[in-house]
């Protein structure tokens, strides 16, 4: 027993430790327990140094393989681990361009649903132009439409009917007369008859054709158009004032004569006219 326990520490010191460990504590513990079913002195002399070192390098083998294939197993749960981290590093990777993706495709989508309602409401303020234009165009075609009707005027008093085409022209020849333009007058009534040979304002033109000519000096062919008027039209409004215009024209040619056979012929047909009273006073004056 005294020997076995100077085995324990000698063994000790020889292998550095100044403690034992509880590897080296166990073996201890072990020899001394196998010691008391050894209780003969040669059995107690198989305990020697060299079989406790055995032991001891034994168990730290074990220890050395236990934390060999602890490192492994660690090492290989590390290495899994690791991969399972990568994975889901590129899975997340893989998730966020995903996402990106889809924030792209939804910023198009809104691209294209912004520049279709601009589509839209292009398409809708062009209609609503071209509806306004429509519409401006009709109301001025309808405004022509009308104008190029037969229109009602009133003429001395009586209403007749004539193309808005033939007023306007009427009305732009007495509208250069009373403007003093004789000869342009002149040339537009004259264009006027040609025109428009069977026109209600047929008497009028010549009457005021008769004044035109006369105006820019042209007194002869004043009197033959006056004449004409008289001799066309006698129950004409103007026929009494052709009369009294002729007479001033046949004054005009040196031919008092003539022009006092037209004074009485005009207070002879035409009494109750204003022209027949200015007609009587020129007899007058004439004898």
């Amino acid at each position: 027993m005294k020997n076995a326990v100077s085995v324990a520490a000698g063994g000790s010191r020889r292998a550095g430790l100044s403690r034992p460990g509880p590897v080296l504590a166990l073996a201890v513990a072990l020899a001394l327990a196998g010691l008391g079913t050894w209780s003969s002195p040669a059995r107690a002399g198989l305990f020697d140094d060299e079989e406790a070192r055995k032991a001891i390098l034994d168990l730290r083998r074990s220890i050395d393989q236990n934390q060999q294939e602890s490192q492994r197993q660690h090492a290989a749960r590390q290495a899994e681990y690791t991969e399972q981290l990568n994975l889901l590093k590129r899975s997340l990777l893989d998730l966020n361009n995903q996402l990106e993706q889809l924030r792209g495709e939804l910023a198009k989508l809104r691209g294209q649903e912004e520049q279709t309602g601009n589509a839209t409401r292009d398409v809708a303020r062009d209609v609503a132009e071209l509806q306004r234009r429509q519409k401006d165009t009709l109301a001025a075609l309808e405004e022509r439409l009308r104008r190029l009707e037969p229109q009602k005027v009133s003429l001395d008093g009586r209403e007749v009917v004539v193309e808005s085409i033939e007023k306007k022209s009427y009305d732009e020849a007495i509208t250069t007369l009373r403007k003093g333009e004789f000869a342009r007058a002149a040339d537009a009534l004259q264009g006027f008859q040609q025109r428009f040979p069977a026109s209600a304002y047929g008497g009028h033109v010549q009457y005021w054709l008769g004044n035109a000519q006369y105006g820019k000096g042209d007194v002869k062919a004043a009197a033959v158009t006056f004449r004409a008027l008289v001799s066309g039209s006698p129950e004409h409004p103007r026929a009494a004032e052709a009369l009294l215009a002729l007479a001033n024209c046949q004054v005009e040619l040196k031919d008092a004569k003539a022009a006092r056979r037209t004074l009485e012929e005009l207070v002879k047909s035409y009494p109750n006219s204003d022209a027949a009273v200015a007609g009587k006073e020129r007899l007058a004056q004439l004898k």
